[in-house]
């Protein structure tokens, strides 16, 4: 998902976090994220996340089934990554729905297609991200032919000018009742106050919920992990969007703790891995990516 010098969004001190990228500029690191999505389809792994929209919505930029044979193995890790983590925040979304959540906010949506797929007809759905990336998704939804869903509603966010908290209510959400927020793909590139500031207004509403990545910086991870860090930390800095937050797993989780969040489940990659292909966890060395889920009990 997107945001900050983002991909989209940026949270500004002064606000909940979020710092402005330009303003008729939509991101990047977005448009890349949307075709690991669309690649994946053609993947034998597709099984993994299955996403009918995702190669429409990109139009001419989609990719074209060859490219999986071109695809070296930082990407190909890096495009399971990216699908495993919607995979597994949609999965928590289900058992939050389940326990009663009727509002879901994607922060920094980018192209993320959930609102086109959305199978609760009771959950009210709110995108956030910058208006310039909002704009550019909203006319390739109608580029591709495809209805913008009645049961979302668009909130475009200048992070420098406006704040996230009352953008949301003005758009209609319930302030006071409690919200599943999915935030792929943004936090890297927050600053740490802006991020623990977007984390504190989420816990302020008891049964909220979020689900967030996050990375840990190169002296905790392997060697493999230390090239990957480099060499997509490289990639995303050439299109000014660099990563600037790194967290150690036992930081982050008493952070949360403090802020009141006292439900936290934090897979690691291999973690991801174990879960999903059904084999025990083995030792492994730490690649140093982590999709984390943090819930206030009601």
């Amino acid at each position: 998902m997107s945001q900050a010098r983002h991909p989209g969004l940026r949270i500004a001190p002064q606000s909940s976090g979020i710092v402005d990228m330009e303003d008729a500029t939509p991101s990047r690191t977005a448009l890349g994220v949307a075709r690991m999505r669309a690649l994946h389809q053609f993947s034998p792994q597709a099984a993994l996340f299955r996403d009918p929209y995702a190669i429409l919505i990109l139009g001419e930029a989609a990719p074209a089934a060859q490219e999986l044979e071109q695809e070296d193995e930082r990407h190909r890790r890096m495009r399971l990554f990216v699908t495993a983590r919607a995979r597994f925040a949609e999965d928590w979304l289900a058992a939050a729905v389940r326990r009663g959540i009727r509002q879901l906010v994607v922060l920094g949506a980018g192209l993320d297609t959930f609102s086109l797929r959305n199978p609760y007809a009771d959950l009210s759905v709110f995108e956030v991200d910058h208006p310039a990336t909002q704009a550019w998704k909203r006319k390739c939804i109608a580029n591709s032919g495809l209805a913008e869903p009645p049961a979302t509603r668009f909130v475009p966010v200048n992070f420098e000018r406006q704040s996230l908290s009352a953008e949301l209510v003005a758009a209609g959400l319930q302030s006071t009742e409690p919200s599943f927020f999915i935030w792929l793909g943004v936090v890297p590139y927050l600053t740490k106050e802006a991020i623990f500031n977007t984390l504190s207004w989420i816990a302020g509403v008891p049964g909220s919920e979020v689900v967030f990545d996050y990375s840990e910086p190169a002296e905790n991870r392997d060697a493999a992990g230390q090239a990957a860090l480099a060499f997509h930390a490289a990639r995303v800095a050439s299109v000014e969007e660099p990563w600037i937050s790194f967290f150690v797993p036992a930081d982050l989780a008493k952070s949360l703790r403090e802020l009141g969040f006292d439900e936290i489940e934090d897979l690691e990659r291999s973690d991801i891995a174990a879960r999903l292909s059904g084999v025990p966890k083995g030792p492994t060395a730490n690649s140093g990516g982590h999709i984390i889920r943090a819930r206030r009990s009601a």
